[in-house]
Protein backbone atom coordinates (compact mmCIF):
# COMPACT_ATOMS: atom_id res chain seq x y z
CA UNK A 1 0.00 0.00 0.00
CA UNK A 2 1.18 3.82 -0.60
CA UNK A 3 2.14 5.39 2.63
CA UNK A 4 2.47 9.29 2.77
CA UNK A 5 3.92 10.92 6.18
CA UNK A 6 4.34 14.63 6.48
CA UNK A 7 6.98 16.13 9.44
CA UNK A 8 9.08 19.10 10.31
CA UNK A 9 5.72 21.39 10.70
CA UNK A 10 5.83 23.68 14.13
CA UNK A 11 4.98 27.58 15.60
CA UNK A 12 7.78 30.18 13.74
CA UNK A 13 7.79 33.79 13.88
CA UNK A 14 6.72 35.66 10.51
CA UNK A 15 9.58 35.61 8.40
CA UNK A 16 10.88 32.87 9.46
CA UNK A 17 11.41 29.29 7.62
CA UNK A 18 10.52 25.69 8.23
CA UNK A 19 11.23 22.86 5.91
CA UNK A 20 8.78 20.15 5.47
CA UNK A 21 9.54 16.60 4.57
CA UNK A 22 7.24 13.57 2.98
CA UNK A 23 8.20 10.31 2.99
CA UNK A 24 6.77 7.93 0.48
CA UNK A 25 6.34 4.00 0.84
CA UNK A 26 4.56 1.27 -0.94
CA UNK A 27 5.48 2.16 -4.71
CA UNK A 28 8.29 3.54 -6.62
CA UNK A 29 8.54 7.23 -5.74
CA UNK A 30 9.72 8.29 -9.03
CA UNK A 31 6.72 7.40 -10.53
CA UNK A 32 4.66 9.42 -8.85
CA UNK A 33 3.75 13.45 -9.05
CA UNK A 34 4.45 14.91 -5.55
CA UNK A 35 2.18 17.65 -3.86
CA UNK A 36 1.40 19.94 -1.13
CA UNK A 37 -1.61 21.50 0.00
CA UNK A 38 -2.73 23.13 2.96
CA UNK A 39 -6.31 23.70 4.53
CA UNK A 40 -6.61 26.52 7.12
CA UNK A 41 -9.86 26.18 9.72
CA UNK A 42 -13.11 27.16 8.34
CA UNK A 43 -11.24 27.51 4.45
CA UNK A 44 -11.02 24.60 1.26
CA UNK A 45 -8.06 22.66 0.85
CA UNK A 46 -5.57 25.10 -1.09
CA UNK A 47 -2.80 23.95 -3.52
CA UNK A 48 0.67 25.19 -2.71
CA UNK A 49 3.52 23.51 -4.96
CA UNK A 50 3.41 20.12 -7.05
CA UNK A 51 6.64 18.70 -8.42
CA UNK A 52 6.41 15.72 -11.25
CA UNK A 53 7.52 12.43 -12.28
CA UNK A 54 9.34 13.23 -15.49
CA UNK A 55 11.94 14.89 -14.75
CA UNK A 56 11.71 17.48 -11.69
CA UNK A 57 8.95 20.38 -13.06
CA UNK A 58 7.88 22.31 -10.64
CA UNK A 59 4.75 24.54 -10.36
CA UNK A 60 3.41 26.73 -7.65
CA UNK A 61 0.41 28.86 -6.28
CA UNK A 62 0.79 32.58 -6.63
CA UNK A 63 0.32 32.75 -3.26
CA UNK A 64 3.70 30.94 -2.02
CA UNK A 65 5.19 31.64 -5.81
CA UNK A 66 8.97 33.23 -5.06
CA UNK A 67 8.65 31.88 -1.23
CA UNK A 68 8.51 28.27 -1.20
CA UNK A 69 10.24 25.20 -2.66
CA UNK A 70 9.56 21.93 -3.77
CA UNK A 71 11.88 19.10 -4.60
CA UNK A 72 12.41 15.63 -4.03
CA UNK A 73 14.94 13.19 -3.74
CA UNK A 74 13.65 9.75 -5.28
CA UNK A 75 16.48 7.77 -3.52
CA UNK A 76 15.06 8.52 -0.30
CA UNK A 77 11.33 8.58 -1.74
CA UNK A 78 11.10 11.82 0.04
CA UNK A 79 9.36 15.36 -1.12
CA UNK A 80 10.39 18.25 0.82
CA UNK A 81 9.08 21.53 0.69
CA UNK A 82 11.05 24.78 1.83
CA UNK A 83 9.52 27.65 3.43
CA UNK A 84 10.69 31.25 3.47
CA UNK A 85 9.55 34.07 4.73
CA UNK A 86 6.80 33.15 6.04
CA UNK A 87 3.86 34.88 6.98
CA UNK A 88 0.65 34.33 9.03
CA UNK A 89 -1.77 33.57 6.58
CA UNK A 90 0.56 30.72 5.65
CA UNK A 91 -0.71 29.35 8.90
CA UNK A 92 -2.57 25.69 7.83
CA UNK A 93 -2.71 22.33 7.99
CA UNK A 94 -0.06 21.03 5.37
CA UNK A 95 -0.64 17.56 3.60
CA UNK A 96 1.67 15.77 1.08
CA UNK A 97 0.16 14.24 -2.11
CA UNK A 98 0.67 12.05 -4.24
CA UNK A 99 -0.64 10.89 -7.68
CA UNK A 100 0.52 8.41 -10.66
CA UNK A 101 1.97 10.34 -13.76
CA UNK A 102 3.64 12.99 -14.72
CA UNK A 103 0.89 16.13 -16.12
CA UNK A 104 0.99 19.11 -13.55
CA UNK A 105 -2.63 18.75 -11.74
CA UNK A 106 -3.25 21.70 -9.38
CA UNK A 107 -6.79 20.02 -8.02
CA UNK A 108 -7.35 18.16 -4.72
CA UNK A 109 -9.33 15.69 -7.01
CA UNK A 110 -6.77 14.41 -9.09
CA UNK A 111 -4.35 13.04 -6.20
CA UNK A 112 -4.76 9.74 -5.11
CA UNK A 113 -2.57 9.57 -1.78
CA UNK A 114 -2.43 11.58 1.30
CA UNK A 115 -0.66 11.72 4.28
CA UNK A 116 -1.53 12.67 7.65
CA UNK A 117 -0.89 16.11 7.49
CA UNK A 118 1.76 18.19 9.60
CA UNK A 119 0.64 21.62 11.18
CA UNK A 120 2.70 24.99 10.33
CA UNK A 121 1.41 28.29 12.43
CA UNK A 122 3.09 31.32 11.75
CA UNK A 123 2.91 34.30 14.56
CA UNK A 124 2.90 37.76 13.81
Amino acid sequence: QVQLVESGGGLVQAGGSLRLSCEFSGHTFGSYTMGWFRQAPGTEREFVATITWLGSNTYYADAVKGRFTISRDNAKNTVYLQMNSLIPDDTALYYCAARLGYTIKTNSYDYNYWGQGTQVTVSS
